[in-house]
């Protein structure tokens, strides 16, 4: 047999399914393989990097367009930048007079720092202008008591760092506006790497952003990350809830009975049609701009599928029990109660498992509509500046909490509903706690002698 054969043997039986190992394997490469071609396109830098991310920025004499650590821009312009900065060092150091600056462009100079010392957690990374600290910041680099490593500063930007701290050293141990120097400082060179485009960060950024803004105290009057979360769920849960409270019952009734089902399924059908964000303003107007709206969404973009999908299940249900309970003389109430609504329950568990998922892509323009909240809010904010690093790990959470949930219930719907499927051990020790106990019948005492 061809080796390669033999290695696949078995993987692409027709209708059969593959082995436990082989599931586990295949499941982990779903994931393995996009995250894989991310990190090659973030860290091969021949493959695509068509942008320079700035770890440093410099402010060039007469441009008006200011850039800042983590902007991306092209690589010719950043080697125009680079070389017209050192232009204007070099002209100040041929310099036989210096020439007079202001106090406050010697301020915004020193605040080129301020990125390094964030990178390193030398520097919450809310306080890129907190002078006192940026100006330690230079006094600790320029004396080796703090040695930048990612990044590193280069050669010629530390030996910058040293020209400027002996000038500031003399003047004054810590920060003071009034007694910052008139001579100007040299500038430090960009320093930059070869990147993505912004809309594409690498790996280790979004995980550095994401961690950072799960952990890190929220600015004063804004939500943090983990309440922001909850108030998503909340908007989920409530719309689905009440899509689950409406919905079900009509469809089980549209499916069992063909008066309720020419009663209600046209409409449904006709409004399924609609897009549910074309109701958000007339929703805002009448229930004003709360989570009532939000939640009402959600509900708007749920029903109505979940109604058909309901109804056809209860369809599918085998005729032959609903004949068996009419030959009984059972009423429609307890073929409703007793027979139909038991016997869909697997699948309709199934089935609002799938909606669930469904619910949950209407969350971002649930939470757009009337006043912006909650993870969408953040989305959106982040979006607009460009921070992209910020968006993934929320758009991950996102996808996280769906598919979590829904392994969830489906491991679940094995001890619930054991007799659907070939279970587990849990399922079969549910299944043995809630079964009714079995009696054994006793077994005849034969008198001895007797003939058996």
């Amino acid at each position: 047999m061809n080796p390669l054969a033999s290695i696949f043997k078995g993987w692409f039986a027709i209708r059969r399914d593959l082995s436990a190992p082989r599931r586990v394997f295949l499941t982990a490469i779903s994931f393995v393989l996009p995250l894989s071609i991310w990190c090659l396109v973030s860290y091969v830098d021949w493959i695509w990097h068509p942008d320079i991310k700035l770890q440093i920025s410099s402010e060039r004499e007469g441009n008006s367009t200011i850039f800042t650590a983590g902007d991306h821009i092209s690589p010719s312009y950043y080697k125009e930048m680079v070389a017209a900065t050192r232009a204007e060092n070099t002209q100040l150091l041929a310099a036989a007079t210096p020439p007079k600056s202001t106090k406050r462009a010697n301020q915004k100079l020193l605040r080129q720092l301020a990125p390094i010392g964030i990178a390193h957690d030398w520097l919450p990374y809310t306080d890129a202008q907190n002078d006192a600290a940026i100006y330690h910041l230079w006094r600790d680099i320029a004396t080796g008591a703090k040695v930048p490593v990612e990044p590193a500063l280069s050669a010629e930007n530390l030996e910058i760092v040293k020209k400027n701290w002996a000038q500031l050293a003399p003047v004054a141990a810590d920060f003071s506006l009034s007694s910052l120097p008139e001579t100007p400082l040299l500038k430090l060179i960009p320093q930059g790497l070869p990147a993505n485009p912004v809309f594409l960060p690498a790996p280790h950024e979004v995980w550095r952003s994401g961690w950072r803004d799960f952990t890190s105290p929220a600015p004063a009057g804004e939500l943090t990350m983990r309440q922001r979360y909850q108030h998503s769920l909340r908007v989920i849960l409530l719309g689905f809830f009440w899509s689950c409270v409406i919905g079900v019952p009509i469809g089980v009734l549209c499916g069992v009975f063909d008066f309720f089902s020419k009663l209600f399924e046209p409409f449904v059908d006709f409004s399924r049609y609609m897009p549910a964000p074309t109701f958000s303003t007339l929703l805002v107007a009448v229930l004003l701009a709360g989570d009532a709206p939000k939640i009402a969404l959600v509900f708007i973009g749920t029903v109505f599928q979940m109604i058909l999908v309901v109804s056809k299940t209860t369809r599918l249900l085998d005729p032959a029990l609903l004949e068996a309970a009419q030959t009984l003389g059972a009423s429609p109430k307890q073929m409703i109660t007793r027979v139909v609504i038991p016997g869909i329950l697997p699948n309709l568990y199934n089935d609002l498992r799938i909606l669930l998922g469904w619910a949950w892509t209407w969350l971002v323009i649930a939470e757009l509509i009337g006043v912006k909240s909650g993870l969408t809010e953040f989305i959106e904010t982040q979006g607009r500046f460009r921070n992209f690093d910020r968006v993934f790990p929320v758009i991950i959470l996102i996808g996280v909490t769906g598919f979590v949930t829904d392994q969830v219930l489906s491991w679940f719907h094995a001890i619930i509903f054991p007799w659907t499927s070939r279970g587990n051990v849990f399922s079969k020790a549910f299944a043995r706690l809630f079964s009714p106990p079995q009696r054994v019948a006793a077994k005849p005492v034969v008198p001895e002698g007797s003939l058996t």
